[in-house]
């Protein structure tokens, strides 16, 4: 059965040969289900059509029942209007209702209405059309648009944490185009070792910089990573006499592209800042807005710049020296061990939600990344520390912590009641996914009570419990 997007006008039947039954089951075959009601909006008769077996199980019920007693209360808005079109205009424009079930959610119908007939006599009969599928479809929509968009950030980090490893190798290494022998990226040790910017590198056909008898030797080496993956190590220098260096090449695909990653090594060469370059580190460590602890292995401070000093509230270096960073970040004796535990598990720690307690009873949020000084420095432990109060304070709801509320609920066991411990859990669970369904449909509340399977009316109910400002608003009736 095809159903047509136009809104039924009464006008278009020819009802002058039909008596009023025959009227009323032409126009109630035109849709999934069809209601017959009264002037007074008690429903005289129900005709399922392609509904579906649980509409037709619900709608058995429906005869002999006001309309809007069998629609959830939002919806009761939209059955007066239908009612009131109908009264005024004889038809009604389309308006999707949800119809209450027994079990299981809200059943949603599009109607459009008309009357047959004229006077005391007359029956509205309301064509629907179930919007099941096509909620169901929107779920989907959005459910696929979030996934989508989790792959993205995923890719982001992963492309961050490629560009920072690249970056900050110590080898000089150039990316070129297997096709055309062009270099496409090259890396800071590469300026250097060419020194050449990287702009006057990018583009240049490789091979580049060494000496030319060397050139069919990594000609060869090229071939070899296309066939076998990776090269040989060759063993040249750089051009004009320059020092000695040994290339290897691998071969990798991206985006359906060939391309090699060609690694120049300097024999002998330890990456290490000159005392110059250490000392600008070093004060830019001391300036930087995030905090900056390096300890022991015992987790015992070594050294702090200024930014944690005041996100713990000391006055000086000197009064945090010696003194276990436990004391301020974390449940004591507890997060020390995880991040330490993590650490030596997979080298580094990013991004961990914490507590940072100042020494004058300051509290706040942060995020916590760990790190472990080189081996030649093995005695040494890097944190960083964010302060996320101000995004948490301002950014999307749904984006708070849970585990960090739940476990700030925690230390008051044993001076709160086990029961009223429950019933706060209880309501800060269902606060943080309502937060969520907000987020993750950019405020749209039909959406959202959808996500969470709630009827809109519902969700309005549990916002204004929860004193959610969205949910203090008024709903307006919306045209399905």
């Amino acid at each position: 059965m095809s159903h047509s997007s136009k809104a039924l006008n009464p006008q278009s039947i020819p009802t002058s040969g039909l008596d009023r039954e025959s009227a009323i089951a032409l126009i109630a075959a035109s849709g999934d289900l069809a209601l017959v009601v009264d002037n007074t909006g008690i429903i005289r008769d129900v005709t399922t059509n392609d509904a579906g077996e649980s509409a037709r199980e619900e709608s058995a019920h429906w005869v002999g029942r006001a309309w809007i007693d069998i629609v959830t209360a939002e919806s009761r808005g939209r059955v007066e209007a239908l009612l009131r079109d109908v009264a005024a205009t004889g038809v009604s424009s389309r308006r999707q209702v949800d119809h209450l079930t027994a079990d299981g959610p809200d059943l949603p119908v599009a109607y459009t209405a008309v009357r047959v007939g004229t006077g005391e006599s007359s029956r509205i009969v309301a064509v629907g059309r179930d919007m099941r599928a096509i909620a169901s479809l929107q779920q989907r929509l959005v459910e696929t648009q979030q996934a989508l968009e989790r792959d993205y950030w995923r890719l982001r980090h992963v492309e961050t944490r490629y560009r920072l490893l690249f970056q900050v190798s110590s080898d000089a290494i150039l990316i070129v185009d297997a096709g055309n022998r062009r270099i496409v990226e090259a890396n800071d040790a590469a300026a250097r070792l060419f020194d050449r910017n990287i702009d006057k590198l990018v583009g240049r056909v490789f091979p580049i910089g060494v000496e030319p008898s060397a050139e069919v030797a990594l000609e060869e080496a090229l071939a070899s990573a296309r066939t076998a993956g990776r090269s040989g190590t060759v063993e040249t220098r750089l051009a004009n006499g320059g020092a000695a260096v040994e290339v290897s090449v691998s071969c990798f695909r991206q985006d359906a592209v060939s391309l090699f990653l060609v690694r120049f090594t300097v024999p002998g060469q330890i990456f290490s800042p000159d005392a110059e370059r250490g000392a600008e580190v070093t004060q830019l460590l001391a300036n930087t807005p995030d905090g900056f602890v390096v300890t022991d292995n015992e987790g015992r401070v070594i050294s702090a710049n200024r930014a944690f000093l005041d996100f713990v509230q000391l006055g000086g270096e000197q009064q945090a020296h010696g003194r276990l960073i436990s004391e301020w970040i974390g449940r004591p004796g507890a997060d020390l061990g995880v991040f330490l535990t993590t650490l030596r598990k997979h080298g580094a720690v990013r991004l961990m939600a914490t507590a940072v307690r100042g020494e004058q009873g300051g509290l706040a949020e942060a995020e916590i990344s760990v790190a472990a000084a080189p081996a030649n420095h093995p005695h040494c432990i890097g944190f960083i520390l964010r302060d996320v109060g101000r995004r948490v304070a301002h950014g999307p709801q749904g984006a708070r912590d849970l585990t960090l509320a739940v476990g700030q609920l925690t230390s008051l066991v044993g001076k709160v009641a086990l029961r009223d411990l429950l019933r706060d859990t209880s309501d800060l669970v269902e606060r943080h996914f309502i937060e969520a369904a907000l987020e993750l449909t950019d405020d749209n509340r039909t959406a959202a009570a959808e996500v969470l399977g709630l009827s809109r009316q519902s969700l309005y109910v549990k916002m204004r419990r929860h004193q959610l400002a969205a949910g203090t608003e008024a709903e307006t009736p919306q045209a399905g």
